[in-house]
């Protein structure tokens, strides 16, 4: 397995660092780039969180792109989000060419105001740069007893030379479901399966006609409907790389049935699909969401994973904006 592994799971060799510690100092290169304190410290929280879940591919290895952008203004590093549209149900945020976790983090909390106060609540954002793994969002509405759904895409070139696969984009999309006991029950994943090769198309047709169905579906949400495309958000009339956004929708379990039998029911079926047989190689029977539970769990008590490779990387940066990396303080931990 490479240091840092094709597919998220822990390290094999590396470092232990405390959350707390981790997340400060991607805060303060955040700042370091031009980003204000408190949006700094929401960034590093919720990209050192991913680590911690061991979803690296969206964790603090993101910041090696987005610091560059910011320092450089290529994404704006102090957006003044606002409510542009609101209803009793729904609110529309502009992100002002920042970065799209802001926007996407106060969206799906406005949308769990509105879900305990009306049964559901849902959130557009726009102009803005990446949101990061839409299961930060989703995650989000667990605690309050609502069920969780986030979804993003970006703007795609339409290439008429193109494969129409490629109308499918990124389009990552999270739903989240509360249990009691058991690990929630969290999918996670992007609408595209495969990279798309001529030669598969036949053997893999429903695959990839799947993949574009949903993937546009998400790009007709969190695309047009949040109006990532309106022509004030696109070169040349913007500066920023502000091509994505997002929906966000809350739904508040007990408008539908009681929360208790829901979360023990659906504890049940979580817990006996856990006692099946795993997937081949994989050390045991989980849901989508069960081994970022687990990793979760370990890794409050002994601290996040850092392979090498990953530390690094994150020091080679750091020098380049004159921020003091902590991990050499922590090779006592090494695995």
């Amino acid at each position: 397995m490479s240091s840092i592994p094709m597919r998220n799971t822990p390290p094999d060799h590396g470092i232990r660092v405390p959350y707390e510690t981790h997340s400060t100092f991607i805060a303060e290169l955040f700042v370091a780039a031009g980003m204000r304190p408190g949006e700094a410290g929401l960034m590093a929280r919720i990209l050192a969180t991913a680590d911690k879940r061991c979803v690296y591919s969206h964790g603090t290895q993101q910041a090696l792109g987005y610091l560059p952008k910011l320092r450089d203004g290529e994404v704006n590093p102090r957006p003044n989000v606002t409510a542009v549209r609101e209803s009793d149900t729904v609110v529309v945020l502009d992100g002002d060419g920042g970065m799209g976790y802001g926007p996407s983090h106060r969206g799906m909390e406005t949308a769990i105001e509105k879900a305990l106060a009306h049964g559901l609540g849902a959130a557009t954002t726009r102009n803005h740069y990446h949101f990061g793994a839409a299961g930060n969002y989703s995650r989000m509405a667990l605690e309050h007893g609502c069920v969780g759904w986030a979804l993003s895409t970006h703007r795609v070139a339409l290439d008429p030379n193109s494969v129409i696969m490629s109308a499918s984009g990124g389009s990552p999309m999270s739903l989240a479901f509360p249990t009691r006991s058991q690990p929630p029950l969290v999918l996670d994943m992007a609408a595209v399966f495969m990279g798309y090769k001529d030669e598969l198309f036949q053997e893999f047709y429903a695959l990839f006609a799947k993949s574009l169905g949903l993937a546009v579906a998400l790009q007709a949400l969190g695309g047009i409907l949040a109006g990532i495309w309106r022509p004030e958000f696109q070169p040349p009339r913007t500066k920023w790389e502000s091509n994505q956004g997002a929906f966000l929708l809350a739904m508040k379990i007990d408008h539908f049935m009681d929360l208790d039998e829901f979360e023990r029911s659906l504890d049940d079926f979580v817990s006996k699909a856990r006692n099946m047989r795993p997937f081949p190689g994989m050390p045991s029977a989980e849901l989508p969401g069960g081994m970022e539970w687990r990793w979760e769990k370990e890794n409050d008590e002994t601290g996040v994973p850092l392979s090498d490779e990953h530390r690094v990387r994150l020091e080679e940066i750091a020098d380049t904006f004159n921020v003091e990396p902590p991990y050499e303080s922590f090779e006592s931990t090494r695995f």
